[in-house]
């Protein structure tokens, strides 16, 4: 894994150095599009193409079953942390429900899809992204635009246009989840050039997910006093949730061969995505993007731990 890790840090490099070179407002848009292109056209049809190839039985149960008692109870354990405000008060006075709103999305949800699709198909093989598409689409992304975004009204701003049922259904990827799903469970049978547009568009959503993750990757001034209040999110995203993971796996009996990929899915850093959530909802951006950086450099070490342990 480490050298897969090195030449997907060498693909996040190349976009934070990107970012430099074309300056804050010109990066960001840019960032913006080539998120957009992966949004709209090459994850959902990434999405279609491995869910129709993949048999529907009860591993298409258990990774979303681990998924959402990952992100709950990460989430719970984030709420009992951050959901009073004495720790963000005490080092951010001012606006702490702004930033707690921020913190717990940060400790609940994972970089599934944007981080999880390469690691997991670059370390275990392209079987392995149907692990990623079932964590994220079929337990991460419901959750995040319910309770997530439920979270993100209470602590922050109404977020005028999004409520949480109709933001879901206006995710691509979701769409694709469910076509690729009855593709399956009827065994249409996939024609070959629709396959190989769908295998063409698909290949693309690995490139531009890490360069998008290494556009959004953001550094504040003054982030050392910060430190402590981000501590935690470290802990919960990259520590406590790969170990719920692993246990939630055993105890929906997980075959051998899912356990190694739920576990490493469960370890990713904080969702890029969650930087859009925060700017709607007026949370408190700069922490969110701060608790991304952090996390994304840190799982660079606790990835390869996470592979050891469970392998």
């Amino acid at each position: 894994m480490i050298n897969v890790l090195f030449g997907m840090a060498a693909i996040i490099l190349t976009g934070i150095v990107w970012r430099l070179v074309l300056g804050g407002k010109s990066a960001e848009t840019m960032r913006s599009h080539l998120a957009q292109a992966v949004y709209h056209i090459f994850l959902p049809a990434l999405v279609v193409h491995v869910l129709w190839q993949f048999p529907v039985g009860l591993n298409t149960l258990r990774v979303p079953i681990v998924a959402a008692l990952s992100v709950l109870l990460s989430l719970l354990a984030a709420f009992l942390l951050y959901g009073n405000g004495k720790l963000v008060r005490a080092f951010m006075p001012g606006t702490p429900d702004k930033a707690v709103g921020a913190l717990l999305l940060a400790c609940a949800f994972g970089n599934f899809s944007y981080l999880g699709l390469p690691v997991l198909s670059q370390t275990f093989g392209s079987w392995a992204q149907v692990v990623a598409i079932h964590f994220d689409l079929l337990a991460s992304t419901p959750l995040l635009f319910t309770v997530g975004i439920i979270l993100a009204r209470y602590y922050g701003t109404a977020g005028e246009g999004m409520h949480p049922l109709v933001s879901l259904l206006r995710v691509p990827a979701i769409w694709a989840a469910a076509a690729g799903l009855i593709l399956s469970v009827f065994a249409v049978p996939m024609p070959a050039w629709l396959g190989e547009s769908l295998s063409t568009l698909g290949a693309a959503v690995v490139p531009l997910m890490l360069l998008s993750v290494g556009m959004a990757l953001r550094w504040q001034a003054g982030w050392l006093p910060r430190i402590p209040v981000l501590l935690p999110v470290m802990v919960i995203q990259l520590l406590l949730m790969p170990l719920i993971a692993w246990g939630s796996a055993i105890g929906v009996g997980m075959p051998d061969k899912f356990m190694a990929p739920v576990v490493i899915e469960g370890a990713m850093p904080t969702m890029v995505l969650g930087l859009v959530i925060c700017d709607r909802f007026k949370l408190d951006v700069s922490l969110y993007a701060e608790a991304v950086t952090l996390t994304t450099l840190l799982s660079l070490m606790t990835l390869p731990l996470w592979l050891q342990a469970v392998s």
